[in-house]
């Protein structure tokens, strides 16, 4: 089986360009298209919200490019381009952005090992029910709300920040990030426009917008399931690890090579055109195929004492 899609490195560049008109335009088009021209016709036509759902993972890849300021070599345009597709994924970027760069910087630390629980100091049923929450959508959830909540007077977001904050996650360390003046205004924009543009959204789709909560859901769905896939039940306190999952090409180009999060904890710069070839020549590997890591974390909470032993 194919394991990773090649992509010459002089196409990169020219492919993101394409990318950056094909997301905003199919996330358009699911927003006000579909409601406006279509649904009216025939109610049929929801069927299509399918595409943008299944692209989910692929955009998010996208946008994380832009994250790591490897999407285009003008910062400027780099970050535009972040922006604008966050908005229309339903985020604020630097709230993204400060996430997973946090993300990189603890992973599989106390702050950033979702799966992982301390007997006799977290309540076990209580860390599963948070746990599988956002396995199944919350982690898209808590997006969403982060730019909502970042809306609101600087006094209540620190307040709202402590009670889910504390030395188990980063939430009170991206809060700090956020609130300095000039990214808390990005971010007020970002989630001013998330609010107005999703509002519109479901006005337009209006006895339909069932249909466009229920894509919205599959985005959360799929978006929250791969978030930890390639970090679950791997050591502690390694922040470069991650495993290379094993994808056929044509599904590895359909995710940007996600797939390779090993080699991108690595090289987390690289852009993820350049990413097949860096995993092999590095000669990594793969460490567990895409679906199985999917539902190997269905098993749930794990004791740190176990992944220390």
């Amino acid at each position: 089986m194919p394991t990773s899609a090649t992509a010459a490195p002089a196409s990169g560049p020219a492919i993101n360009r394409a990318l950056l008109l094909f997301f905003p335009a199919l996330q358009l088009f699911q927003l006000v298209v579909l409601p406006v021209w279509l649904l009216p016709r025939d109610a049929a036509w929801g069927w299509l919200l399918l595409v943008p759902v299944l692209l989910s993972n692929g955009w998010w890849a996208f946008i994380h490019d832009a994250i790591h300021g490897s999407l285009f070599q003008d910062k400027a345009a780099n970050r535009l381009a972040g922006r604008l597709n966050a908005i229309l994924y339903g985020a604020a970027f630097d709230l993204l952005r400060w996430g997973h760069l946090l993300h990189h910087a603890y992973n599989r630390t106390a702050r950033d090992r979702t799966e992982v629980y301390v007997a006799g100091q977290d309540d076990r049923p209580r860390f599963a029910a948070d746990y599988y929450f956002r396995l199944f959508g919350g982690l898209y959830l808590f997006e969403v709300l982060g730019a909502l909540i970042h809306l609101l007077p600087r006094t209540l977001i620190l307040r709202a920040s402590r009670r889910p904050g504390g030395a188990h996650n980063v939430v009170e360390i991206v809060t700090g990030k956020l609130l300095q003046p000039a990214t808390l205004r990005a971010v007020r924009i970002d989630g001013a426009s998330v609010l107005a543009l999703h509002a519109l959204a479901f006005a337009l789709y209006g006895e339909h917008a069932w249909m466009l909560l229920l894509a919205l859901a599959g985005r959360a769905l799929l978006i929250s399931l791969v978030d930890n896939a390639f970090h679950y039940a791997t050591p502690l306190d390694d922040t470069r690890f991650g495993r290379n999952l094993v994808l056929p090409a044509w599904a590895s180009a359909l995710v940007l090579h996600f797939n390779l999060h090993g080699a991108h904890h690595l090289r987390p710069n690289l852009p993820w055109w350049a990413l097949p070839a860096y995993h092999r020549q590095s000669g990594a590997g793969f460490q567990q195929g895409w679906f199985a890591a999917l539902f190997a974390q269905l098993r749930g909470p794990i004791e740190e004492r176990r992944l220390r032993g």
